[in-house]
């Protein structure tokens, strides 16, 4: 989705994820704990996602953060925008 993403938004296009994330020094939610389990127990590819490793990938494919905005029911929404390519 971010390789797609960041080819199809225009230059400074927005991208928002939302959801319950890992975040790395921040204590996860007991029912985001919950909630991985139950996906990881259906299939081992699911799960929620940590945050950087998110925002690394997106990266990577020219998507830089703007801002993550705290979300009811301990989500989160990451909005990114497709970075200027640059001169060429």
């Amino acid at each position: 989705m971010l390789e797609h993403s960041a080819k199809l938004l225009p230059e400074g296009g927005p991208l928002v994820l939302y959801g319950p994330y890992f975040q790395q020094g921040v204590e996860t939610a007991p029912s985001n704990v919950a909630f991985d389990e139950s996906l990881r127990s259906r299939d081992p590819r699911w799960g929620l996602r940590d945050v950087d490793a998110v925002l690394a990938l997106a990266r990577s494919h020219g998507l830089e953060l703007e801002r993550i905005v705290d979300m009811p029911a301990n989500n989160l929404s990451l909005v990114m925008r497709r970075a200027d390519p640059g001169p060429g």
